[in-house]
């Protein structure tokens, strides 16, 4: 089973951006143009599906950590 993960954009070259998927760094392609650093792009395999809004992208990952946007470390605060 495959599911798409809303992931924040660290740098952009072309089509393809650098993510912060879980603390690690990944490559993904970007078939659209638009996106900058700082945005949050929902993924699937590899790939940038659309833009999302950082507080609809943290909910979504809360959902799936079973964690409150809110109750984020101050070392995830200081990432931001």
């Amino acid at each position: 089973m495959c599911i798409t993960l809303p992931i924040k954009v660290l740098s952009v070259t072309g089509n393809t951006a650098v993510v912060d998927w879980a603390g690690q760094k990944r490559e993904i392609f970007l078939p659209f143009d638009m996106v900058v650093p700082g945005q949050w792009v929902l993924t699937y395999a590899g790939a940038a599906l659309c833009v999302v809004e950082e507080d609809e992208a943290l909910a979504t990952l809360a959902l799936l950590t079973n964690k409150h946007p809110s109750d984020r470390s101050p070392a995830e605060e200081s990432k931001n």
